[in-house]
């Protein structure tokens, strides 16, 4: 069994060091799910939520979260990011927001985590912003799906 690259030899955490890793072009690509009953989901996307709208506002925060989450995830390195996009689609049969973050770096450490943050971030701010309307709100199933670059090279997981 491989040992957790987070700890060291006395198992006490560290930041594994990155400074001899060649630099790629690395992308990472996470999905979540935001489930309301139907009468928040027509709120949402009609973008007339209570507190505006609702998934502009959402998408913001999750750019705004894969900026930060070296801040917030003690052990992340803090790395450049080239890119973050947030896109949604919206299942109207099951009252649902499906929820993707891309996030793009050149560098010596993958994006993964960002692209996690990103996600759980925004379906974190949905339910801030419709919370008013509806407490039921549930978040589901944050995962990567796919990641690139790097010694491991591509990995798809959906």
């Amino acid at each position: 069994m491989k040992k957790l690259s987070h700890m060291d030899e006395q198992g006490r955490p560290r930041m594994v060091d990155v400074s001899g890793k060649p630099e790629s072009e690395r992308l990472a690509i996470a999905k979540g799910l935001v489930k309301m009953q139907a009468a928040t989901f027509k709120q949402v996307r009609e973008g007339r939520g209570e507190k505006g709208d609702v998934l502009g506002v959402a998408q913001l925060a999750g750019i705004m979260a894969a900026k930060k989450t070296s801040s917030l995830i003690p052990l992340c390195h803090p790395i450049p990011i080239d890119e973050v996009k947030i896109d949604f689609e919206l299942d109207e049969k099951n009252n649902a927001v499906e929820i993707t973050a891309s996030v793009k770096s050149t560098g010596k450490t993958g994006v993964e985590m960002e692209a996690m943050m990103a996600v759980a971030v925004t379906a974190l701010t949905v339910y801030d912003m419709v919370k008013g309307v509806e407490r039921g709100v549930r978040l589901e199933n944050i995962r990567l799906v796919h990641k690139s670059g790097g010694k491991s090279g591509q990995v798809t997981l959906e």
